[in-house]
């Protein structure tokens, strides 16, 4: 087993991380640390939730404590370039942890702010700047920070930056940097645009790549539900009118699907707010603050737009498009059952997802069975300990054997499914794809408490 004291780590650097309470680094700080360590350039492919962040501070923070020489004015040692005023702040609270018993000076330059106290703390020269291009660029065009003295180079959530259009920004700030600098780039993806910056600013960079989580955490409870297409946002406000929705994420796969799902959303008297690449960044944070605070309780973004929302009580995450890549859906469902809460993931599967949703099964080993085998097999369970009462009322109906998953039952595993008796079985909801029989009445309530329901697509 590898540890922090094994990866060459200053003393100073070692004593915050010990007393931030970490022994072992993750497989992404065990291969990039020493990476860094040896001045190499290195492409870091692994997804938030990684401890990935730290595998970069920590060799910069190395670098700082064996650093003699002071700053130039107006300069900095390095540069962390950043997608977000909020991921930037992240990275930020992570310098401050790991340079516990050091003198660093790293101030946040982002846009949203005034520029004024960002300029008087670089002014002096500074060990770290961690920045969004935009604000970054402007800083450079009058002067007020120069990134000639720069010896190492990261550029954060790269994929994420090429997807809110920040391409032509990072090469102008890759070209202002000296030659010989040490270059970071790290991402969830590689697309071919972060390959070509790559080739076009790097020198035989060493590449990671950790692979992504492939199991969900026990506390979620894996919901799919079958609906056509075209009746997808019809079940999405079935959903959401839940009173065990408190806080939910709904995922699209598309900006504009976002922003069609959000309008759909308020005109259906739910009202939510829509974050994705072509959102400024007023209009994200503002959308951010209301989901953090409780003012809006729906908040509808893209896979790449939701990165760095790190928020412990959200309930629900809904997949209104299914991801194309299986990975991305542990990824997503990971946004609810934090600080040890439990949460529901519900995704919306019409038939031309149905191969999609098979992936995700086979990358999580988890087969999510329809609802209705299921109920069957919790009161398979039952079994002898089912009540006389409810034997008899079985038997003497004979032909309402699928509406028996409507009955009150509580099985050995503490799963309740209860409905208000009816005579007939309820018709389905209009958005409800023919297909495997799933119990209608109280539905979101049995999903809401239980912790092991899942439904599927047979």
């Amino acid at each position: 087993m590898t540890y922090f004291k094994d990866l060459g780590l200053a003393e100073s650097v070692l004593r915050a991380v010990d007393a931030a309470g970490y022994t072992t680094p993750t497989p992404i700080q065990r291969d990039v640390i020493p990476a860094m360590n040896a001045h190499s350039d290195v492409i870091g492919i692994a997804q938030t939730g990684t401890g990935k962040t730290a595998s970069f501070v920590l060799p910069i923070l190395n670098r700082i404590a064996a650093r003699k020489k002071r700053h130039w004015p107006g300069t900095c040692g390095a540069l962390i370039l950043t997608p977000t005023r909020e991921l930037a702040q992240q990275i930020a609270e992570q310098i401050q942890t790991f340079s516990k018993f050091m003198k660093v000076s790293a101030p946040v330059v982002v846009g949203g702010v005034s520029p004024r106290p960002q300029i008087a703390a670089c002014a002096p020269g500074v060990d770290i700047i961690v920045a969004t291009p935009g604000r970054l660029l402007d800083h450079m065009a009058s002067g007020a920070i120069r990134l000639d003295q720069t010896l190492q180079v990261v550029a954060d959530e790269a994929d994420q930056m090429m997807d809110m259009g920040f391409l032509p920004e990072l090469r102008k700030i890759m070209l202002a940097l000296p030659k010989g600098r040490q270059t970071i780039l790290m991402s969830a993806t590689m697309p071919p645009q972060i390959r070509k910056l790559a080739n076009e600013f790097m020198t035989n960079p060493t590449e990671i790549s950790v692979a992504p989580a492939s199991t969900p955490i026990a506390r979620i409870s894996q919901i799919v539900m079958r609906v056509e297409k075209n009746a997808k946002s019809r079940a999405l406000v079935d959903v959401l009118a839940d009173d065990t929705v408190t806080k939910a994420i709904v995922f699209t796969r598309t900006k504009h699907g976002a922003d069609k799902v959000a309008a759909h959303l308020a005109g259906a008297g739910q009202p939510a707010e829509a974050i994705h690449g072509d959102k400024g960044q007023g209009e994200r944070e503002k959308a951010l603050a209301g989901f953090r605070d409780g003012e809006t309780r729906i908040l509808v973004a893209t896979e790449i737009a939701a990165r760095g929302i790190d928020i412990d009580d959200i309930s629900h995450v809904i997949n209104f498009d299914m991801p194309h890549v299986p990975e991305a859906y542990v990824h997503r469902i990971g946004r609810t059952a934090r600080a040890g809460r439990s949460g529901v993931a519900i995704s919306l599967c019409d038939a031309s997802e149905v191969k999609l949703l098979r992936e995700i099964e086979k990358l999580t080993g988890q087969q999510l069975l329809p609802a209705s085998d299921q109920v069957k097999a919790e009161q398979a369970k039952v079994g002898a300990d089912s009540s006389d009462e409810t034997r008899t009322a079985s038997q003497a109906r004979p032909q309402a054997t699928k509406a028996t998953s409507e009955q009150n039952q509580k099985s050995s595993r503490g799963i309740e499914i209860k409905s208000k008796p009816q005579s007939r079985k309820p018709s389905a909801p209009p958005w409800r794809k023919p297909g495997p029989e799933m119990p209608t009445d109280g539905l979101m309530r049995m999903l809401g408490k239980s912790k092991s329901l899942a439904a599927g697509i047979a």
